[in-house]
This record gives structure tokens, sequence and C-alpha cells, in this order.
């Protein structure tokens, strides 16, 4: 904490009352407010928008001190104090500066261009048995991300581990009088932002500012160039005497290693003692992490059992890369987040290790950060493709594609096909182009190369399901209208986005500025977050299987017992992470997830004796709002979830957010609105409340096509079993929709019903897997192609779920993935 007189004094400001006004919270972010009356909002200026654009909605969630760098009207805030400064970046840098000073312990100061998170997160793993450890969370490392870090520190820490990157000359100066670390650790030095450097040799001098405090700088031997300087003792691993010197061996000696499917065994050399250890990993960038990490353990005297003891109990960090799968049997490694050469070789290697024998094709891009001359660059990239057996290469950009296109195709040992961008690669693709392949993936992030991962994981199949986001808007509004001003919105986006598809639903709604979006499972929202979606997001049913997802992803549990809870609490205190939004899941007569009313207070006495949780709000579930006659029921519900608030923000000594009303009770009663309001069938059309004064208009529509039409006499019989019986001469068609489709086999022998050229058809026989038949005899001139409407406009997903004699709800949520989304404005 400090307090604000301590700020203006920091920053060279001038204050007018409000001294005694204390600050926990340095917020960059105006969806990270949990504490406003005592958060400091920076207004950052980004690549797209600017801080001081969201100061208004900032102040409306109360905050009231700023730091801004661009001209204000502050005669909108009355009673907000700003700093005027002329860099914000460098304010929030001073603060967290002067807040480093205030303790004494050893830091770990990582930098270099690879590996510096997985260095931080090993290190954390290694030493926390024996110190109270703060680190950077996740790749905290930049210039806004290392101060926020350094925030973290408090007087019960004993050792620091804080990761440090740059990306231009000039940066490490203000980061290394931050940090201070007294031990430093360099990676490796790579083309990584190779374009903010004359060379490698200028990179290097930044990056190794700092250590100016360190003692002892730990690296590898064949990580730097012989130019290296600084005054620490430099202590290297490596396999090879160092360079520049007469046969010199590093400090921990990597003599031999034999690698098994699982693990490899390495013979060390440290200080003339030989010994083994055992990694639990078998490649060879995992290999280059361990012995930095071993390296820095040694430095500090653990004993090499210890050693030996705990890298066998280091766990994978989670890797940008991930392997999905694609189209035609394929695989596909998504490793757009960085494009350098370094990045690409790790990548490659990867990949030929995963596809054994089978053909692997990458998808490259320029690569626009490197700062290398066109034609070594690419000579190089040509090379590390030819190394790792890369059958195809697909070039897309100016830069790579002028490379391959002047050089002789016979040059290279893997064929070549050049684009101008990724419009004309996405043009020239054809799915007979990936056939059992592992694909890599590689862009610049100007070159938006999800647009190919998309059509590389795609699903065709005729029968769609389309959405109109105009009419999800239309919905959206009508629902709004039925809201007092104060009252928040909830958009539940879960199963799939009730099955309209997730992504896309909610990039409409973040475009409408919905105040927060609900998602069933953490994996829901990670493709959310992936998607480009920043609107708060929370997680109905969290497990412990999630909580790295929901950590990672910035997503916000709903903790709904004990177990749950404190299992969230225990893994939080592992991270190193303060006041982690969580939202506290109420059972006031659902009984199906939820604290019970009886465990409250013991519920209470726990939330106010720990400090490393913030309830951002509190929730129950109404059972029976739709239902008139039950709303003695209802209101019983909303009484005990109300008492149960007031006795919980008693405990807490802070408000948070309350919510009960879903879709049902936002249309019924206004006074159970409360703080917010979960708004989920109804966006989509699909209201159970029996009230004609709210319009709503049809959001999905799911579509097939007939596949063959045929002529039977009477007493034919049609699908499994002979089920369908032929009372006439009937013209019967075959469409392309079946109980895999999630067109449920109740709808069968003319329970179900389709429209098709203004008529409607019924089903006849069983449905089947992948098909059904529907008679057509009465409808004139239909021909194989044409479209048939399951729901949607002319038969509303109501009937059709009142046929299944089911819900709305299980309609929706039942339509298979395999089914193709399409999407329309209107």
């Amino acid at each position: 904490m400090i307090q604000l007189n301590e700020i203006a004094s920091i920053l060279a400001q001038p204050l007018q009352g409000h001294a005694d006004r204390v600050i926990q919270y340095l917020i960059i972010d105006s969806r990270n407010i949990v504490v406003p009356a005592q958060s400091i909002f920076f207004a950052i200026k980004g690549p797209r928008r600017s801080g001081s654009s969201f100061i208004s909605e900032v102040y409306q969630q109360g905050v009231r001190v700023f730091v801004v760098d661009e001209k204000v009207d502050t005669s909108k805030y009355p009673d907000a104090v700003f700093f005027i400064v002329a860099n914000s970046v460098q304010a929030l840098q001073k603060i967290a500066a002067y807040h480093r000073k205030k303790f004494n312990i050893p830091i770990i100061g990582i930098t270099g261009s690879n590996g510096k998170t997985i260095v931080k997160e090993w290190l954390y793993q290694l030493l926390r048995p024996d110190y109270n450890i703060v680190r950077s969370p996740r790749s905290y490392n930049s210039q806004i991300g290392v101060p926020l870090s350094i925030w973290q520190i408090n007087a019960q820490h004993e050792l620091g581990i804080f990761e440090v990157g740059i990306s231009a000359k000039g940066e490490m100066h203000a980061l290394s009088q931050l940090v201070q670390p007294t031990m430093g650790v360099l990676t490796n030095i790579g083309d990584a932002h190779n374009e903010g450097f004359s060379n490698v040799i200028e990179k290097m001098d930044e990056k190794v500012q700092l250590f100016s405090y360190a003692k002892t700088v730990i690296t590898a031997s064949d990580y730097i160039p012989t130019s290296f300087r600084t005054n620490a003792t430099i202590v290297r691993w490596g396999s090879n005497p160092l360079p520049g010197t007469n046969n010199q061996l590093p400090e921990l000696q990597l003599i031999e290693q034999q690698k098994s499917s699982t693990e490899t065994k390495l013979v060390l050399r440290y200080q003339q003692q030989r010994f083994q250890l055992q990694v639990p990993f078998t490649d060879e960038v995992s290999i280059q992490n361990v012995l930095t990490c071993v390296l820095v353990l040694l430095q500090m005297n653990y004993r090499i059992s210890v050693i030996q003891e705990r890298v066998m109990q280091l766990t994978a960090v989670e890797m940008r890369m991930q392997l999905r799968k694609a189209i035609n049997q394929s695989y596909l490694l998504n490793d757009s987040y960085s494009n350098d050469k370094i990045s690409l070789s790790l990548a490659l290697q990867f990949l030929k290790e995963q596809a054994n024998q089978q053909p692997i094709i990458a998808i490259i891009s320029d690569i626009i950060e490197s700062g290398e001359d066109g034609e070594h660059l690419y000579q190089d990239v040509a090379n590390m493709l030819a190394i790792s057996g890369v059958k195809t290469l697909h070039a897309v950009g100016p830069q790579i594609s002028n490379y391959f296109s002047k050089h002789h195709v016979e040059k290279f040992p893997f064929s070549v096909q050049v684009y101008a961008s990724t419009e004309d690669l996405l043009h020239h693709l054809h799915e007979t182009m990936f056939q059992q392949s592992y694909i890599l993936l590689k862009g610049a992030r100007k070159y938006a190369f999800e647009q190919i991962a998309h059509w590389l994981e795609q699903q065709v199949h005729q029968t769609i399901m389309e959405i109109n986001l105009t009419a999800m808007v239309h919905n959206l509004k009508a629902y709004q209208s039925l809201l007092l001003p104060s009252t928040k919105m909830m958009a539940m986006v879960k199963a799939f986005g009730y099955g309209s598809g997730a992504g896309e639903v909610a990039r409409r709604l973040q475009q409408q500025q919905v105040d927060y979006l609900t998602v069933a499972y953490a994996d829901e929202g990670v493709t959310l977050r992936k998607s480009g979606i920043h609107l708060p997001i929370m997680v109905m049913s969290a497990d412990e299987y999630s909580f790295d997802a929901m950590v990672n992803y910035s997503l916000e549990p709903e903790l709904f017992s004990f177990e749950i809870l404190k299992a969230f609490h225990q893994y939080i205190s592992k991270q190193g992470i303060q006041q982690y939004p969580i939202h506290i899941k109420l059972n006031t007569g659902m009984n199906r997830l939820g604290f019970d009313i009886h465990e409250i207070t013991a519920l209470c006495n726990w939330l106010s004796k720990q400090s490393l949780l913030r309830v951002k709000s509190v929730l129950s579930h109404l059972a029976a709002s739709e239902d008139p006659n039950e709303d003695s029921f209802t209101q019983m519900q909303v009484d005990q979830f109300c008492n149960a608030c007031k006795q919980i923000e008693t405990a807490l000594g802070y408000e948070f957010i309350k919510h009960i009303a879903n879709t049902a009770a936002i249309r019924r009663n206004p006074t159970w609105q409360f703080d917010m309001v979960r708004l989920g069938i109804g966006l989509y059309g699909a209201d159970n409340v029996h009230q004609a004064n709210l319009p709503l208009q049809t959001v999905a529509t799911l579509k097939t096509t007939i596949a063959q039409i045929r002529h039977l006499k009477k007493g034919d019989t049609v699908s499994y079993n002979r089920s369908g019986i032929i009372t006439r001469d009937s013209i019967i068609a075959t469409v392309r929709i079946g109980y895999a489709d999630g067109y449920s086999r109740r709808m069968g022998n003319g329970v179900g019903k389709m429209f098709i050229k203004g008529a409607l058809a019924p089903t006849v026989g069983k449905i089947c897997m992948d098909m059904c038949m529907i008679d057509i005899t009465h409808i004139p001139d239909v021909k194989p192609g044409d479209t048939v409407e399951i729901f949607g406009k002319n038969i509303s997903i109501q009937e059709v779920a009142k046929a299944a004699e089911t819900i709305s709800y299980e309609i929706m949520t039942g339509i298979s993935l395999r089914v193709k989304r399409v999407y329309i404005e209107e």
C-alpha cells in the first residue's frame, strides 16, 4: 500500500487534499478493477486506443485517482485526483521502483530472447520448498509488466524471481532500477526484436544492463558472443570449451545425454564432481532450460542430491505451441504468437518429433522483426525447413515470396508455393493439399493467420445453422429496455453459445458493451479469449483441472462449495497472485450447486480471514421464475438470497455485485434485478415466458439439403426396422440431417416436420444417424439440393421442442459441432 501524498512526491506533482488516501492497486486495464476506492488508473497509450478514452468508464466504476499523459477535461470528474505526467508508463515504473526500495531480499532477474517464462516457473518449482517467493505473473516481462510484478512484493517474501524483456535500445535501464537483481540469468540472445537494435552486440549490451546490481550471472556458453561484458561473475554451462579461451571448460559441463521415450539421463560435472541427472523431458529446449535452473541452484549452494530429487519432480509449463486436429486426419501446430528464426527452429523441431514419418507442411509469412538482410534471413529459413524434413512450403508475403521465387526450385528439397497475402493463400487452398500431414502455421500477427487456422480446422457439412446476429442484438436491446439504468447485463454464452457459436456471439455482445459473459467450463472461456474477447468472463463449473486455464486467460470462477473454494485459494497462493476475482454461488432452492443457507456463517468467517481472493459477485439460481404459480417459492428464494448477501457483505466489509434473475425473471419482476441480470435463452429468441409484450426475433435457423428423391408404392417401407409404412403412393425425400447432428430420434414417424417450398413435410420412419426421410408428395417441384428448414422463421424452435417433448435449451445446445455455423448481419 502507498498513500496518495507519497505518489504525489514520487511524481513531483501537486496534491490538494486526499493526502492520506491509501492506494493498493495499480490498474492499467478497466476490466481488472476489484477495489475502485484503493486503485489508481494509469491511462496508457496503446497501439489502437488510448487509456484516456477509458477514464469515464473507470470513473463510473468508482476509481478516483488517475495518472494521464494526455489532455483530459478534469471538470467532468469533480471528486477525482489527476496526476498529469509526461509519460504514464514511466510514472508507473517510478512508483514501482519506490516500492522496490522498501525490500532487501535476494532477487533473480531473468532476461534473454526465449525461455524466460519456463526458467522462471521451473526455478519457482525448485525453490519454493525453501522460500516464500514472489515472481512475475505469467509473462509479465514488459515495460508495463515488470512494474506490476514488482508491486507484488511484500514483507513476507524471502525471494523474488522476475523475468524482463526488451524490444528496443534504452528500455533496460529503467527496468534494471526496478528489479535490481542480486543474481542474473541470461537464457539466450536470439533474433526477436532485432529491428530495435543495430546489431546483436548492441542488443546484448542492452540486456546485460539488467545485471548492474547482480553479483553472479548464469548463462549457457553457447548462447553468448565473445564480446559479452559485465561486472558480475559469469557462470556458464555447456558441452564445449568456452569460446575465446585456452580450452577453459564451463563451470557446469554437460558430458553425455541419453534419451528414452519419457526422460533424458544427463551426465554432468561441477567443481570436479561428476554426477547424473534424470530429467522428465526429452526435447532439447527443455534440457537447456533445466541446465540453466540446475546451475542457479548450484550457485545457491544446493546439494546435488537435492537437485537430483527436485528436477525429477518438474512439471511442464504450458507452452504457446498447441497441436490440434485439422482436416483430413492432419494435425495443426498454430505457432503464430512469435515469428523469428529461433521460435521457428523450435517449432520445426517440435513438429518433427511429433510427425515421425508423416509429411510436414509449413505455412510461413514474412519475418518482419529480424532486422536481417532478406537474402541471409530466408536462406537460414530454407536451411531450417530442409533439416526438419519439410515437404511443402507455402510462403506468404512479399519478402519471403521474393526470395523463394528468384531461386530455382531444384535448390530446395521441398516444394514451394508463394502468395502475396493471406487472402491470396486462402483463395488457392484446397483440402486435397492436406492429407494426413503435420502442418506448421507460423506467421507475423499482421498476416492474420488465424483465418488459415480456421480454414484448416473447418468441418464440411451441408447441414448448417444460420445465426442472425442482427436479430440477436435486437433481442438484447429488448431485454435491456426492461432493466433499471443501474442494472448490469451478464450474457450467457455457455454450451457453445447455446449452440450458436460462442466466439462469434461473444464478439457481437462485446461490441454492444454487455458487462459480463458466462460460460460453463474453462475451455469455453479460453476459446473466447483466443477469439479476442476481453470482457470479464465467469466460469460456472470450476474444477481443479481448470485452474491453470482460468488464471492463464483471466477467467473468473464461480465457487459453490468449501471444497472448491479452498482448492482454488490454495492454487492462487501457490501462483503468487493476490486479490483474484471470484463469484460465490448460493443455493436458495434450486438444489443443484451452491453454498446452502446454513453454511453462510461459516462461509463469512472463512472469507473474512483470507486476502488472496476478492469476491466480485454473489449469485443464486431461480428454479421456477417463469411460472406464476411458483411466485411464492421464487420470492422465498429472493428473500433468502438478499439476507445471505447482507451477511456476507457485512463480514467482508465491501460491496459486490448481486445477481439472481435469469431470462424469465427479467421479464416478470423488476424487483428481482438487483445489480445484474443473466440473459440466456432469450438472447437467442426463445423465451419460455408466455407474454406477448416483448417481440423477439428468430436468431437461429437450422437448414439442410435434399440428398435424393424416390417414388415409393403403397406398402413399401422406409428406414430401420421397416418403421415407416407407406399408406399410399408417395414421393419421399432423404435429407442430410440425423441424430448425430442433433435431430432427435424422437422426431421420427411423423412427429417431426420440416419446411420446404412453403409447406410442411412430415418425417417418415426412424431418424438415422446422418439422414432422415420426409414425405414431399404434396409439395410440387422439389428436387435434390433444395433447402429444407428444420427450425427458424417458419418452424419455431419452441414448436420443435414441444414435438420432441423437451425444451428449447436442449434443442439448441444439442446441435452437433459438425454442423457448420454461418453468421449473417442484416
